[in-house]
C-alpha cells in the first residue's frame, strides 16, 4: 500500500511547507492563493524519495480544496491534513501498519495532539465508530482507502468549513456520508503528530452566526432530529458557550438556522 497526504493550505510557501510539516510520504498540497499554478518536487526521506505535487488555485473554501486534492489523489490510503499539522517521524509506517493489522477497516481515525481548548477526542482503545458517536473527529484524523471513497462517490461539502458560507462541519458531514454508504470506520489509539497553535480561520467566538450556522449543520446531519439534537448541544455546552448569548437565545438561533434550510428544498 502507498500513503498519500492531502493537504489544504492558504497562501503557503509550497517549498518549505513539506519540511515544516515533517512529511515523509507522498503528498498533494492544494494552496489557496491569488494565482493558478502547478509544481512538483521530490523529497529525500528515511523511507526513500517521496513526491510532492503542489497545485495553486485562486479560490477559497476548505471543502473545495480537499475535493481538488481527492480528484488528483493516487495513493491507496489518503491521509487528510491542514498546513498547521506537524507529523512525528515514522507516521507513514504507523498508518500503513494499522491498515494491515485491521483489514476490516475502510477508514481509520488517528490521534493528534492539540491545545486543550480545541481537544474534542483522544482514542484510548480500538473501537468501531457509528453515526451516533462520529461528530467529534476533525478531518486531520482521517485516513481512508481511496478506492472506497471513489466507489461511493463521496466528497466534501462546499457549504461548510473555512472559506464557505457556513463556518464548520464539513468533517462531520464527510464522516457521516462515509458511514451512510457502508464504509467501516474505526478509531485507533495511535498518535501521528500534533497541531501547531494558530488563529482560527473561521472561529470568531460564540456569536449569533456561530449558533445559526450550527443549526444549519444539524439539519444536514440529523434531519428531523435536528432540533432535539440542538437542545442536547446547548444543554451539554451552554455553560461554556453561552456567556454573552443566553442559552435560550442560542437555542432560538439554532432553530432559526434549522428552519432557514427550507431554501434548499
Amino acid at each position: 500500500m502507498r500513503l498519500q497526504v492531502l493537504i489544504s493550505a492558504v497562501n503557503e510557501d509550497i517549498f518549505t511547507l513539506a519540511e515544516r510539516m515533517g512529511l515523509e510520504s507522498d503528498a498533494i498540497i492544494i494552496n489557496q492563493t491569488e494565482h493558478f499554478g502547478y509544481r512538483e518536487y521530490e523529497r529525500s526521506c528515511k523511507t526513500g524519495r517521496k513526491q510532492v505535487k503542489c497545485y495553486s488555485f485562486d479560490e477559497r473554501g476548505v471543502g473545495l480544496s480537499r475535493n481538488n486534492a481527492l480528484m488528483r489523489a493516487s495513493g491507496d490510503i489518503v491521509l487528510f491534513a491542514d498546513e498547521d499539522i506537524v507529523y512525528n517521524s515514522g507516521y507513514e509506517e504507523k498508518v500503513l501498519n494499522q491498515f494491515k493489522e485491521h483489514p476490516e477497516a475502510d477508514f481509520l481515525l488517528f490521534n493528534m495532539r492539540v491545545a486543550d481548548s480545541r481537544a474534542t477526542y483522544y482514542t484510548r482503545r480500538y473501537h468501531r465508530v457509528h453515526i451516533w458517536n462520529a461528530g467529534r473527529y476533525p478531518t486531520y484524523s482521517f485516513a481512508v482507502k481511496r478506492e472506497k471513497l471513489e466507489a461511493a462517490n463521496i466528497t466534501f461539502s462546499l457549504l461548510f468549513g473555512g472559506g464557505a458560507k457556513y463556518s464548520n462541519g464539513e468533517d462531520s458531514l464527510f464522516l457521516r456520508d462515509c458511514l451512510s454508504h457502508g464504509l467501516k470506520v474505526y478509531a485507533v489509539p495511535v498518535e501521528l503528530g500534533y497541531e501547531r497553535e494558530r488563529e482560527s480561520t473561521w472561529f470568531n467566538g460564540y456569536t449569533e452566526k456561530f449558533f445559526i450556522d450550527r443549526g444549519v449543520l444539524y439539519h444536514f446531519l440529523y434531519g428531523r432530529l435536528a432540533y432535539p439534537m440542538a437542545m442536547r448541544f446547548i444543554a451539554a455546552h451552554g455553560k461554556e458557550m453561552c456567556v454573552e448569548i443566553p442559552q435560550k437565545a442560542a437555542l432560538r438561533l439554532m432553530k432559526k438556522g434549522i428552519e432557514s434550510v427550507k431554501q434548499f428544498k
